[in-house]
């Protein structure tokens, strides 16, 4: 733990700027100082929760006591605050998607570079528990070596909120939500991409993806389907994963599950042929009695650190960060080839950064 708090201002009041105060509030080496907002009502809200705002974006930089800049704007100016803020000598915890191209991300890493300071982009999602429940399989191969991941966030409101409507603001579920579930993907999978396929879906008339699908080979033969859906009114299991030994189900983020397996120590009996339909078959008759074994999901795997107690101890010095700037410019890659595979049908390969 750090022996002082260090300063932030949060660039940007809204959902995730006050979510981050909050979070800020419980770290211990942290400390909000202040806010800039470009909207009246969300300047009011920065007052009553105790924060002073700053009247312009110059005075946030040319504030001594400020050592970190906190950025939660809609993403088409994540790039121009990023750069101001380093040049003007201020770390950056910037949200994702951190740009809105790979070539955007490469110019923010220059002036990181050039200005001796640090920039970490908000991949929150690696800590979610659900997604650290799969990591812990696919270490341990809780059910045997695991060939097919299927990872989804599914509801039925539509795009959220405005800008998220908005192309030119970097609106669209494959930067919204894509992002965090390719950035897991790739934290969890430690092999090159080897060919992507993708769908964009435009089914409520927005000039943005209204959800996706992708589906990502790898060269040491997992195959992921990563999908997201705003027009679900029946949502489909958050992971569904295959292994050789077995299969597991988480069905939400409140961790409802399970896991089946081969049961070793059974007698392998022939399946019977059921009617299936106006057929008969055994090929997808259920296994025996005794058969298979089933259990109860396995407890999460742990990352080091918490981000926020991540972060202080990469600018101390003391400590790698967790979410890598390369990690994030080869996710902001896979981005790109996303879109192109579904505007061009057609299989995309060797492009990986890896």
């Amino acid at each position: 733990m750090s022996s002082k708090k260090h300063s932030v201002v949060i660039i940007g009041f809204g959902g995730m700027g006050s979510y981050h105060a909050q979070l800020i509030k419980e770290n211990a080496s942290l400390e909000v100082i202040g806010t800039y907002d470009l909207l009246d009502y969300r300047q009011a809200a920065s007052v009553e929760a105790g924060y002073s705002v700053y009247k312009s974006f110059e005075d946030v930089l040319v504030d001594p006591q400020v050592e970190i800049v906190l950025i939660a704007t809609p993403n088409d100016v994540h790039t121009e605050i990023t750069i101001d803020a380093l040049r003007a000598g201020k770390h950056v915890i910037c949200e994702k998607p951190v740009a809105s191209s790979k070539a955007e991300f490469e110019e923010m890493l220059a002036v990181a570079a050039e200005a001796n300071r640090i920039l970490m982009v908000h991949q929150n999602r690696r800590w979610d528990e659900d997604f650290l429940v799969i990591k812990e399989m696919y270490e341990r191969e809780t059910i045997g070596t695991l060939f097919q991941i299927e990872s989804r966030v599914h509801g039925a409101n539509g795009i959220p909120g405005d800008w998220r409507h908005i192309k030119a603001q970097g609106g669209g579920m494959l930067l919204d939500w894509g992002v965090h579930l390719l950035d897991q993907l790739l934290f969890l999978i430690d092999s090159k991409i080897t060919s992507v396929t993708s769908h964009l879906s435009y089914i409520l008339g927005n000039e943005v993806d209204d959800g996706f699908e992708a589906i990502l080979q790898f060269e040491n033969g997992v195959k992921a389907l990563i999908e997201v859906g705003t027009t679900n009114f029946i949502t489909l299991p958050r992971w569904y994963v295959k292994g050789l030994e077995g299969t597991a189900i988480i069905e939400d983020w409140s961790l409802t599950g399970k896991i089946v397996t081969r049961n070793h120590d059974s007698v392998i009996i022939e399946p019977k042929p059921i009617r299936a339909g106006v057929g008969l078959t055994k090929t997808m008759a259920p296994p025996s009695e005794g058969a298979t074994v089933t259990e109860a999901l396995p407890s999460a795997a742990q990352l080091p650190s918490s981000f926020y107690d991540n972060f202080v101890a990469v600018i101390e010095g003391k400590a790698e960060p967790i979410v890598t700037n390369a990690e994030v410019l080869r996710v902001l890659n896979l981005i790109e080839v996303i879109f192109e595979a579904a505007e061009t049908h057609q299989v995309v390969q060797d492009f990986d950064i890896y």
